[in-house]
């Protein structure tokens, strides 16, 4: 089973950026897609954005032209590049591979990181 080790959270104003990273464990990291989740308060956990193996991203509307997910498959990392920041953003985020065309999650859920935005 995958495991997942997510970093790079923390309080930002608005206006700003995080880099947040995920580490990966096992050598099957490179076969399956990945995605980034946040779950706010009250909230469900939503997937914000995806890649697949190959590269290909995938996005939700609301962080679209704002947030950049990319992949080393060498080093078994995935990373989310976050700019523009809003309050609306802040959350707990996590990482987790899944499944295509079920979008079932394969890895068992980190403690997740937590970005906060405000001024």
């Amino acid at each position: 089973q995958v495991q997942l080790v997510e970093s790079g959270g923390g309080l930002v104003q608005p206006g700003g950026s995080l880099r947040l990273s995920c580490a990966a464990s096992g050598s099957i990291f490179s076969i399956y897609a990945m995605g980034w989740y946040r779950q706010a308060p009250g909230k469900q956990r939503e997937l914000v954005a995806a890649i697949t193996s190959g590269g290909t991203a995938n996005y939700v509307d609301s962080v679209k032209g704002r947030f950049t997910i990319s992949r080393d498959n060498a080093k078994n990392t995935m990373y989310l590049q976050m700019n523009s920041l809003k309050p609306e953003d802040t959350a707990v985020y996590y990482c987790n591979a899944f499944t295509i065309p079920t979008m079932s999650v394969v890895g068992s859920w980190g403690q997740g990181t937590q970005v906060t935005v405000s001024s």
